[in-house]
């Protein structure tokens, strides 16, 4: 009859723990399944992941490459085609376009980065748009459609 008192745990499902440096009558005495010499064995062992024995190591091999300028500035673009969606949906009804109207607005999503307006998509707005810079295709299309660009 099975009792809670005679309950045992499966076959198999349960592993002894590994106790390391009590004698050789554990199988895991002596040198405390270190191996035998070298710098494994020691107290305080082990290397950084990166290391590789004393050969030069691959960051050094390899040899330097790239630039990053810390005079970049970088902007957030807004195309023509996207603003005349926008247009489209009525979500703009400004004549007068600055970056603080459009974030005011959602259409871009960081105000105190420089915007840049490029030409991409078709645009048959007039209007007065105010940006930090804008693309050659960009200025043609507005002043096209009888607009007008101000750089900031």
């Amino acid at each position: 009859m099975d009792v809670l008192s005679n309950l045992k745990y499966a076959e198999g499902s349960r592993r002894k723990r590994k106790r390391v440096g009590r004698g050789p009558g554990s199988g895991h005495g002596k040198t405390s399944t270190r191996g035998m010499n070298g710098q494994g064995s020691r107290s305080g062992s082990g290397v950084r992941s990166w290391f590789e024995g004393g050969q030069m190591p691959i960051q050094r091999r390899l040899p330097k490459f790239g630039f990053s300028n810390p005079g970049r500035t970088e902007f957030q673009v807004l195309n023509l085609g996207k603003l005349q969606t926008f247009f489209d949906k009525g979500k703009i009804s400004d004549q007068n376009l600055s970056p603080e109207s459009l974030f005011k607005q959602g259409i871009i999503s960081k105000r105190n980065v420089p915007l840049k307006i490029l030409g991409e998509g078709e645009f048959k707005q007039k209007l007065e748009i105010s940006a930090h810079k804008f693309s050659k295709t960009a200025l043609d299309k507005i002043e096209k459609s009888g607009g007008k660009a101000i750089i900031l």
